[in-house]
């Protein structure tokens, strides 16, 4: 090899290496110092936590739509990510994911978004010939900010303040989906190249719609545990942010462990979908790891927090099979029913049939005149009450095991509305009951 050439190839290695190095300490550093500077407030590393895992997410998936669009691309020759080098997708991880959470923690979330755009307009162009950025880069900019950095800012507000729980939960799912079936495998694929995503892509359309059916049937029972958490028991599966009470309802009135149980099922599958053995171990590790110290840790924890009532839980419960038969703990829950309803008191005697546990039937016409209009579902426990669609999702989980996967699934986001929409459009929606003497209101 010639001098000159030499010279550039070292000179080229010296840069790219250069910046690799400042992409992951710079914004590291920056992390450590605003970390140092602040006070660590209780609930501030949850909220970096939710908002680095968000990042690191978002970040590929904006990466998958950079290869598309072409914004910038990278010259590095180290090991790519989804062809980010893995420097730079750290380092911006901690950069939008971690670094403003603890710098500017109550600046006004437009201030701080306002701020970061600006240094990176003026910091981009610098970064040649490391990035190289194409005439539409700013285009790039506004869906980064959009997708990545505004999200991540606003679950960290949410969780630091313990608000918005429920959007803070769905977030969470969003997360972990994007977590296990896409930033895993594009790591799997960077660290151990291979065929990829091809096996899914090549895979004939029936084989490929049914195995994605499944793997959502199968993610049911963890998206469910998650609204459990949120709705019953006022928290989140985030660590510092957990329920506040016991939650022994929904699919967990079947499985001690329905996050880590559903989630290692969609795992195998969909190494099995990927033909990819490193991501097949993942997921055996996965369920090692929540079937060992996960779930003695979990267990001490909860012994501390919640007692006897969990130790009667836990001894009724398994965490790693299933019940047939709903476990009922406290008192029983109420479904307010029409009697003088046609179509109500065919689902009553349905619902009758099949011997509910922990559950009773009450005419809804006992009820103040003009205070139901739907069917109606009391806890019994002091959670919030819910009618309709809901209502109907919430018995069938005192029956057994396979209704209750079905009312899990009916009660999802987005599906209960439809179905609520589609009933009212063909006519069981609120009506009036003519035939009851104070003309009470009932389905």
């Amino acid at each position: 090899m010639s001098g000159p050439i030499a010279h550039r190839l070292l000179v080229a290695m010296t840069v790219d290496g250069f910046w690799r190095g400042a992409a992951i300490y710079f914004p590291l550093t920056l992390a450590l110092i605003a970390g140092f500077l602040s006070r660590g407030r209780t609930r501030q590393f949850v909220a970096c936590l939710v908002s680095a895992l968000w990042t690191l997410c978002s970040l590929l998936v904006l990466q998958r739509f950079n290869i598309l669009a072409h914004w910038w691309s990278f010259s590095s020759t180290g090991p790519l990510v989804c062809g980010m080098p893995i420097e730079l997708y750290l380092g911006w991880t901690v950069y939008w994911g971690i670094f403003p959470q603890l710098a500017f923690p109550r600046l006004q979330l437009w201030r701080v978004v306002v701020f970061f755009v600006v240094f990176d307009i003026n910091f981009m162009p610098i970064c040649r010939p490391f990035a190289t950025l194409s005439r539409d880069w700013l285009v790039g900019e506004a869906v980064a900010i959009a997708l990545v950095f505004l999200p991540a800012l606003t679950i960290s507000r949410w969780t630091l303040q313990n608000t918005h729980l429920n959007l803070r939960s769905t977030l969470q799912v969003a997360i972990s989906g994007m977590l296990f079936l896409f930033v895993l495998p594009e790591i799997v694929f960077a660290l151990r190249p291979g065929a990829g995503w091809a096996p899914l892509l090549r895979m004939p359309s029936w084989e490929r719609q049914l195995g994605i059916q499944v793997l959502l049937i199968l993610a049911i029972p963890g998206v469910s545990a998650v609204m459990e958490f949120a709705q019953r028991g006022g928290g989140t599966p985030i660590p510092y942010d957990p329920p506040q009470r016991l939650v022994t309802s929904g699919v967990y009135r079947y499985c001690a462990n329905p996050m880590q149980m559903s989630c290692g099922m969609v795992m195998l599958l969909w190494a099995g979908m990927l033909h990819n053995v490193w991501l097949l171990l993942a997921a055996v590790t996965s369920i090692v790891y929540s079937a060992g110290i996960a779930n003695w840790d979990e267990g001490g924890d909860l012994t501390s927090r919640f007692g006897v009532d969990w130790q009667h839980y836990r001894e009724a419960v398994p965490a790693w099979r299933v019940r047939w038969r709903p476990y009922i703990g406290g008192a029983p829950a109420r479904l307010y029913i029409a009697s003088t309803c046609g179509p109500c008191s065919q689902l009553r005697r349905w619902i009758e049939v099949r011997r509910p546990l922990g559950l009773e039937l009450i005419d809804a016409e006992t009820l103040a005149l003009g205070s139901i209009e739907r069917l109606r579902y009391d806890p019994g426990d002091g959670s919030a009450v819910v009618e309709g669609i809901r209502a109907l999702a919430r018995a069938l989980e005192h029956l057994h095991l396979g209704w209750a996967w079905c009312g899990a699934g009916l009660r999802l986001p987005v599906v209960w509305q439809g179905v609520q929409l589609l009933m009212d459009a063909s006519g069981l929606g609120p009506r009036r009951l003519e035939a009851c003497v104070t003309a009470r209101r009932g389905l």
